[in-house]
């Protein structure tokens, strides 16, 4: 737990200072009760049940009162939350790579059933774009809540040659993010003059303030975020660590699958057998740099599962909550429940004293 203003804190002290005073009073009543001729009558009368009930209200005050001290230095702590995110971009390779049987019938094939399982389950609040890379980057579907457009998007996905992550996440970006959409655009295509004005310090186009993030944090990015499922390694197009920083200078997480054996598979191409093999460190250095995570899937069930849990992940996430408020609630429920039962545990006690001027809750 955090705290705002911490030196509030020291206010704690006076709590032992408060239950010393609260026994010295106490001793010295006793001390005083010389009035009656026996003193094991008056506690007779007062009964077991009385003489412990007496110091229940005050002990309730003091942990009122601690409690109030403490909701006062205004703590914060880490809880899980709903998150506002309403747009996901799903960004699937469909490189030739993907016509291995490793996974049956092959790779696209499971691919295709996972990512319409992501969809159907999905929360009918979530906007979902589609975006399929091989030799290049295209988005297939833009960002809709209308589930019978998702799948049929997912129903053309064509294998291509080649592997282009970078332009994929590029892509993935200007869906997500349609105000930034030229400059992202500029630096798939490589434009030397874009990235010269970069390299200059000069400032890129900024999205109105509406649209703008708050902060550019990574990770930040509260209204979307991207999922890229990959088998394989990068072979053409942008480096995908730089698009990947390009995403965390947006604030946008990318959370990435690696999908197929570790081991590897054999694809023929054009009559030829190709090896190909899942670029780990690349896809984790992608979720590392953007603040998003990795996760493995060696088969289609493994990919199912990996979306579900991606999807959990992003709806429900841990966010610091100042808990004043709530510190206060409880604080004061304490003290009404201190005035509560000694009203009701000592109403004579009670109206007698408050006539004659006393404290009703002192023993």
């Amino acid at each position: 737990m955090n705290f705002a203003w911490p030196e509030v804190l020291w206010l704690l002290l006076l709590a032992p200072l408060l239950v010393a005073a609260y026994i010295w009073l106490v001793r010295r009543r006793q001390r005083g009760v010389v009035a009656f001729s026996d003193v094991g009558l008056v506690k007779q009368a007062m009964g077991r049940g009385r003489r412990w009930r007496r110091h229940v209200p005050p002990a309730l005050v003091l942990c009122s009162l601690i409690v109030l001290i403490i909701g006062s230095s205004r703590p914060s702590a880490i809880v899980p939350l709903a998150s506002m995110r309403q747009t996901i971009i799903l960004a699937v390779d469909v490189s030739i790579s993907m016509d291995a049987t490793d996974v049956e019938p092959n790779r696209l094939s499971a691919a295709q059933l996972a990512a319409k399982a992501f969809v159907q389950e999905a929360p009918s609040n979530l906007r979902i774009g589609l975006v399929t890379f091989g030799g290049s980057a295209a988005e297939v579907q833009a960002p809709t809540d209308n589930r019978a457009d998702l799948l049929a998007a997912i129903d053309r996905f064509n294998l291509q040659r080649g592997t282009a992550t970078g332009s994929a996440l590029y892509t993935a970006l200007a869906s997500l993010l349609p105000e930034f959409g030229l400059e992202l655009q500029a630096l798939n295509l490589g434009s030397r003059k874009l990235q010269d004005s970069r390299a200059a310090g000069q400032d890129r186009p900024r999205a109105p303030k509406e649209n703008r993030a708050t902060s550019v944090v990574p990770g930040s990015y509260t209204s979307g975020a991207i999922i890229l499922m990959s088998d394989g390694q990068s072979t053409m197009g942008p480096k995908p660590l730089d698009a990947a920083q390009v995403a965390a200078e947006h604030g946008v997480r990318v959370f990435t699958i690696g999908f197929g054996t570790k081991e590897g598979a054999t694809v023929r191409v054009m009559g030829m057998s190709i090896f190909v093999r899942l670029d780990e460190a690349t896809l984790k250095g992608i979720a590392d740099i953007t603040k998003g995570a990795y996760m493995h899937a060696g088969t289609a069930a493994e990919l199912k599962q990996a979306y579900q849990d991606l999807t959990t992940r992003m709806i429900v996430e841990r966010k610091e909550v100042e808990l004043s408020f709530a510190f206060a609630a409880f604080g004061m429920l304490l003290l009404l429940a201190a005035l509560g039962l000694s009203l009701y545990w000592f109403p004579l006690v009670t109206g007698s004293m408050r006539l004659r001027g006393q404290n009703p809750i002192s023993p």
